[in-house]
């Protein structure tokens, strides 16, 4: 077994080196088609910039070799733009720079990052509705009053992965309201997202007015009743995330719990199709992005029952964590193909907007979140806990 996981490892380090140069100073958004292991960019920005640049950051982790640094930290410029464009800012932002700025600073001591993700904390801040107490996830933009109706009150699940960098700057500046929003935020996920099934909803929505909560819907997954599986995975890890953070285990136990749903509805094989609830008559496409977030959220859930003194449940999700990482890797894994420019095949970005707008690789397509989070996994299988997040 360990020495399966140590081969991905090298074979992960193989591939980044392949297509640095290929990708250069771009943003890999999603994978050109279902054969087309190439990578698609966005014209100047997309809220995946910077899953690339926490592989980079991963990689000189475990190597310490500059280059990886060097091309990592070119990417500041793009960080710089993204806070100062008004219509780039929304919840991602715990993404964009948890995985680029903190992964710097936490790195190398760099003070120059911790003050560009610092910025990008009272950014994400700012997004909070106090009275609501909810993180408002997308922005609304002049030229589409529809879409600007509909987000003004709308959280998603997707935000529990953002919620770290809060943490990470409470922990840095001891300021309160940090904490205050990352807590008020899971809080509200926990009440209006999980369902008392302990399956998730995509999103909800609020009265931006009253901010009474009205319903809970969909973006990416079914239906506004079924279970999107990277929703869940989303859950899976953040909340196990925000328990190793905060060490309060009534996050581990909710984590546990969407876990079991989630045991209970996976195929045979262990990789998840795109919605746990797909009628049997539809498309059954996988999401091996969904697959790789919550094995490595799993491995963040069987640390925490570690450090908690739970060993029997610690082993138990180390072992469901072993079993979905090595399946993507018998399945998907793209590491052996030197013309592949990322690391997993077959994740669903948005399977009703590939239907919508004749997108196939929508549907099945290589996904930099994927790849990241399948780089996470494998190293947290091999026995490394120290990341960006905690």
């Amino acid at each position: 077994m360990n020495h399966d996981l140590e081969q991905i490892k090298r074979d992960i380090i193989t591939s980044i080196d392949i297509n640095a140069p290929i990708i250069g100073l771009r943003n890999p958004m999603v994978g050109a088609g279902a054969e087309d292991h190439q990578w698609l960019y966005p014209e100047e920005y997309f809220w995946t910039d910077s899953f690339w640049t926490g592989e980079l950051w991963l990689a000189y982790m475990i190597t310490g070799k500059q280059e990886y640094k060097n091309m990592a930290r070119m990417r500041y410029a793009h960080l710089k733009k993204i806070l100062d464009t008004p219509l780039w800012l929304n919840h991602d932002l715990g993404f964009e720079f948890s995985l680029s700025a903190v992964a710097d600073y936490k790195l190398t001591g760099n003070l120059k990052a911790r003050d560009l993700a610092l910025k990008a904390t009272e950014a994400l801040r700012n997004r909070y509705n106090w009275n609501g107490q909810y993180i408002v996830a997308w922005t609304a933009g002049a030229e589409d009053k529809a879409h600007a109706e509909s987000v003004q009150g709308k959280i998603i699940i997707d935000c529990m992965q953002n919620l770290p960098l809060l943490l990470w700057a409470y922990d840095e500046t001891n300021i309160e309201s940090f904490k205050q929003v990352a807590i008020g935020q899971a809080e509200t996920s926990l009440k209006h997202l999980v369902r008392d099934d302990f399956s998730t909803y995509h999103t909800f929505d609020f009265d931006p007015v009253t901010n009474k909560p009205l319903k809970g819907c969909t973006h990416q997954g079914y239906s506004d009743e079924s279970c999107w599986s990277r929703g869940q995975a989303w859950a899976i890890h953040g909340f196990a995330q925000l328990a190793l953070m905060t060490g309060n285990l009534r996050y581990a136990e909710l984590s546990e719990n969407l876990t079991e749903y989630m045991l209970d509805k996976i195929s045979e094989d262990m990789v998840p199709i795109w919605d746990y609830l797909l009628p049997e008559n539809e498309i059954q496409y996988k999401d091996t992005s969904a697959g790789s977030v919550t094995s490595a959220g799993l491995y963040i859930l069987s640390e925490v029952f570690d450090k908690a003194g739970k060993s029997e449940k610690s082993e138990y999700y180390k072992n469901i964590a072993n079993q979905m990482l090595l399946a993507l890797r018998e399945g998907y894994d793209l590491t052996h193909d030197p013309k592949a420019q990322g690391l997993l095949s077959n994740s669903a970005s948005s399977v009703p907007h590939a239907m919508e707008r004749n997108l196939p690789y929508l549907a099945n397509a290589m996904l930099p979140y994927g790849d990241y989070y399948y780089f996470e996994a494998t190293l947290r299988a091999t026995g490394h806990t120290k990341f960006f997040g905690k």
